[in-house]
């Protein structure tokens, strides 16, 4: 076993990337990774400043039951609902998280060190529902550096609003269309409007903005595939990038103007754009794409393991690769509208998508820990 200083050496490209003003956040999280010293190692060695979960990442930790067999056992014997045996869990490994980057949220101002943890993903259309929901998760969680994940639904944007006027920091989830973005940074900007006259402090309010990346081009790259023309295979894996170079601009634009700027003077904090989805589907491509073509200041990278590696291993981070490639990002998503591949189609299909891949994620994982109760003689 290699020693931290060792570790920390072959982090190079990891460090060149944090360098750049890109804050790495680790998109899992497990039982075993924090009794076992991982994460701390990561946070250690690998510049890891945060923690990203969703339904999908708990769905694989807790439905393998590995680490969770006490915690199981005594919910069993307390006879609670499956539902709250599932809230119990997550919360626990969320709050046991934000105590291992602690450090990291003091060191930041509460800049980074954040834990993600979603809201029940069937609640993505009802608004007072993923109101309450946050409020609850916060409470349970009880840890500063907690954020709370809301999908960017249409019913998602006003509880955005309302949970930011109530001095809840929040992590916007499932964004895939830059005219959904807009209207995420102005839910925000309306949440810290509300927050001000109430009296409450801005700078203790963070906030991201999870555009996703690798599922454009999965979905885009498909359509171009079945054309099958010159043209049309020479724009493929092209169009996520520009899509999110495209809401780098956007993020630029909003948090520039003059609405900003008053709340700036209030010491309110900028939503910075967080990089999800950056684990490349295509084999075709390098597996750092997502990561070395998406460098920019204030911004976050949320990776999986197995890309976190990879950039460490043999990342290419030679600077800022998303300032100044707008006209370029402008002119491949227009190549791809031109050849009949409508992107406000693409970005509804992937939201629709997302949302439905959480429910059936939440749903599994409340099976498996309905089968474990059950096991043990409770009616779940």
């Amino acid at each position: 076993m290699i020693s931290v200083t060792e570790a920390t050496a072959r982090a190079g490209a990891l460090k060149r990337l944090s360098d750049q003003g890109v804050s790495i956040w680790l998109d899992d999280l497990s039982r075993g990774r924090i009794t076992s010293g991982n994460l701390a190692e990561l946070v250690a060695t690998s510049h890891v400043v945060g923690v990203t979960t969703n339904p999908s990442i708990f769905q694989a930790a807790i439905g393998s039951g590995a680490g969770y067999e006490d915690q199981l056992a005594d919910l069993a014997v307390r006879g609670v609902t499956v539902d709250e045996a599932v809230r119990m869990m997550t919360t626990a490994d969320v709050r046991a998280a934000a105590d291992v980057l602690r450090p990291v949220y003091e060191a930041t101002g509460g800049r980074d060190g954040r834990v993600s943890i979603e809201v029940d993903p069937r609640l993505a259309h009802d608004t007072a529902a993923t109101i309450a929901e946050a409020r609850q998760l916060a409470w349970l969680v009880d840890r500063p550096g907690v954020m709370i994940k809301i999908p960017a639904t249409e019913a998602g944007l006003p509880a955005i609003t309302e949970v930011v006027a109530q001095g809840i920091s929040v992590n916007v989830t499932l964004i895939f269309s830059l005219e959904r973005y807009r209207a995420v940074m102005d839910a925000y900007l309306a949440g810290l409007e509300r927050a001000q006259a109430a009296g409450l402090d801005l700078s203790t309010i963070h906030s991201v903005a999870s555009f996703f990346v690798s599922r454009v081009d999965s979905e885009i790259d498909k359509r171009l595939t079945l054309l099958g023309t010159d043209e049309a295979l020479a724009l493929k894996g092209r169009a996520a990038l520009a899509n999110a170079r495209l809401a780098y601009e956007a993020y630029e634009d909003v948090f520039g103007g003059d609405r900003w700027l008053a709340l700036a003077g209030a010491k309110a904090n900028k939503q910075r754009p967080l990089w999800a989805s950056t684990g490349v589907k295509d084999p075709a491509y390098k597996d750092t794409l997502y990561v070395d073509e998406l460098v920019a200041p204030g911004t976050v990278n949320t990776m999986p393991e197995a890309t976190l590696d990879a950039v460490r291993d043999h990342g290419e981070i030679t600077g800022d690769t998303v300032s100044g490639g707008y006209a370029q990002a402008r002119a491949d998503l227009a190549a791809v509208e031109r050849l009949g591949i409508s992107y406000d189609e693409v970005v509804r299909q992937l939201e629709d998508e997302g949302v439905a891949k959480f429910e059936t994620a939440w749903q599994d994982l409340l099976d498996a820990v309905t089968k474990s109760l059950l096991s043990k003689g409770v009616d779940a």
